[in-house]
């Protein structure tokens, strides 16, 4: 958007995602920690960075290069565990964490914009019928699509019916008795 205040261009960028998406269809779902955790796993990433660089530097200039083995593996166990094992954590742990959810009505699809190992956001398209509710409560899943999990806070849902169409709660509950029966029977 391109304004003039007073004779003078102004630019003004927006980071907010569109209502409508040419490719994926309607916003039906932003999740408000997704600045969060792309600052948190970015942090960590370039921790992680500067540790690898820094890491024989200071063997170097404390001497650690020369004393004996333990004290060597010592030192570089703790460096590799916090270079390593903290952004892998971070990754498993956010990895579903769902950025935006679009629901696209003529296709009867839903995208769901996730943060990638790279940072990078990655679409998931995926049908309702995709959607798998998990039968114990996990920390970290709120619902599968397909085989992937997915976390969202269903709060956060504008329109609580968007939330309810996702997780099959609309559809109404119908239970043939006659076909219970007959797999009892089976048994």
């Amino acid at each position: 958007q391109v304004a003039s205040f007073q004779g003078v261009a102004v630019r003004s960028l927006s980071t907010s995602a569109p209502a409508e998406h040419p490719e994926h269809g309607r916003l039906v779902y932003k999740g408000n920690l997704a600045k969060a955790v792309l600052g948190v796993k970015f942090f960590s990433y370039s921790t992680s960075i500067f540790n690898l660089f820094m890491a024989p530097y200071i063997m170097l200039k404390t001497g650690i290069g020369f004393d004996s083995l333990l004290v060597q593996a010592a030192f570089y166990g703790l460096i590799g565990f916090f270079t390593f094992v903290t952004p892998v954590t971070l990754h498993i742990l956010t990895k579903g964490y769902v950025v935006r959810l679009y629901y696209k009505e003529e296709m009867d699809t839903y995208t769901a914009i996730t943060y990638s190992a790279i940072l990078a956001e990655k679409a998931t398209v995926f049908h309702q019928k995709d959607v798998k509710i998990p039968d114990i409560t996990k920390m970290f899943t709120t619902f599968y699509a397909k085989t992937k999990s997915m976390l969202v806070n269903p709060t956060l849902f504008p329109d609580p019916q968007d939330y309810n169409r996702l997780m099959g709660y609309d559809k109404s509950l119908f239970f043939n008795f006659e076909e219970e029966k007959e797999g009892g029977e089976s048994k």
